[in-house]
């Protein structure tokens, strides 16, 4: 059965919701989007979101400026959410959890077991917002909240070109839309749309990239020397691995970025070759079968070669298991 949210939430006088660090497109969307919907339906009830500093191409969004990035100390929450991630990914914001009076745990990624006193993980949806959307009543849905919900809905599906995709999924969108809001403006601003330092970042990592593994894999990184001269923040990254993952014949994209000595934030993509949610699970991370992440430390080619050894045992299992498909049908 369906988490009811006004259920949930009928007696309580104090809301909180967050998500994961560094937000996304999705976690921002499914943050301000139930914001707006419980704000809404309990007008006389506090609700608050905490998130570090999304980035300024989600400013469109209701509630973005009622944000707070800097997690204050706060009386217990009467509910509290936790949106696109387990709780242990809220950074600062986990000691809201930790005091509430119930807590509520809405997300997709597989490798989310249920953190929270009640948990609503389906991995087999797209995004955590194609779930919010899921659990809002139709009747309460208006134009701002649907924009939230779009928004989270496209960057989660890759605008609905990733595998995560369902016709499902592409009737809601269509549902979405329908309220008015300029659909292909988002899309462009929020997904496609870079900044000038970006495109220049973007440049250098493709340029500086190599692939590996008998050219079925590829990866890049940039250090933090780099990332200083650029004047670059980690949100300017986003979309890299992504690109890399574009270039024909790459089965596994990597994009690491050096967030302190000897350590490096690592993002993988790949296609049906190679579950990086496996590997990124392996060090201690997670996500997506085709878009997943951890933390390693270690040099550039110790990290490398650490994923290396994962990738191509998978690689590996596939050519196997293809070949014994192959002679099957004989």
């Amino acid at each position: 059965m369906n988490l009811n949210l006004l259920e949930e939430c009928r007696d309580a006088e104090r809301i909180g919701i967050s998500g994961h660090v560094r937000p996304d497109g999705d976690c921002v969307g499914a943050c301000l989007g139930l914001w707006q919907y419980l704000s809404k339906s309990f007008p006389h009830a506090e609700v608050k979101v905490f998130l570090e500093r999304p980035a300024d191409i989600f400013r469109e969004i209701k509630g973005f400026e009622e944000i707070c990035s800097d997690f204050p100390q706060e009386a217990p929450f009467d509910v509290f959410f936790v949106l696109d991630a387990a709780a242990d990914r809220l950074g600062d914001g986990v000691k809201y959890v930790e005091t509430a009076a119930k807590s509520i745990n809405i997300d997709h990624h597989i490798s989310n077991q249920g953190s929270c006193m009640l948990n609503e993980i389906r991995p087999d949806v797209g995004s955590t917002c194609e779930i919010i959307y899921d659990l809002m009543e139709p009747e309460r849905l208006d134009k701002d909240m649907a924009m939230a919900v779009y928004i989270g809905m496209i960057h989660d599906t890759g605008v609905f070109q990733y595998s995560n995709t369902t016709p499902a999924t592409l009737e809601k969108a269509a549902k979405l839309i329908s309220y008015g809001f300029d659909f292909p403006g988002l899309i462009q601003e929020t997904f496609y749309q870079k900044t000038y330092v970006q495109a220049q970042i973007m440049g250098r990592t493709l340029m500086e990239s190599i692939r590996f593994l008998e050219g079925n894999c590829i990866v890049s990184a940039i250090d933090r020397k780099s990332m200083e001269f650029y004047h670059a923040e980690p949100k300017d990254l986003d979309g890299i691995v992504n690109q890399l993952r574009n270039i024909e014949g790459i089965e596994c994209a990597i994009f690491m970025y050096e967030t302190g000595v000897l350590e490096y934030k690592v993002s993988l993509r790949s296609g049906e070759k190679v579950n990086v949610a496996e590997v990124a699970a392996y060090f201690g991370g997670g996500g997506h079968a085709r878009a997943a992440g951890c933390t390693l430390s270690g040099t550039f080619h110790d990290c490398v070669n650490n994923l290396s050894l994962h990738i191509e045992k998978q690689l590996k299992r596939w050519e196997a298991e293809h070949d014994q498909r192959d002679n099957d049908d004989f």
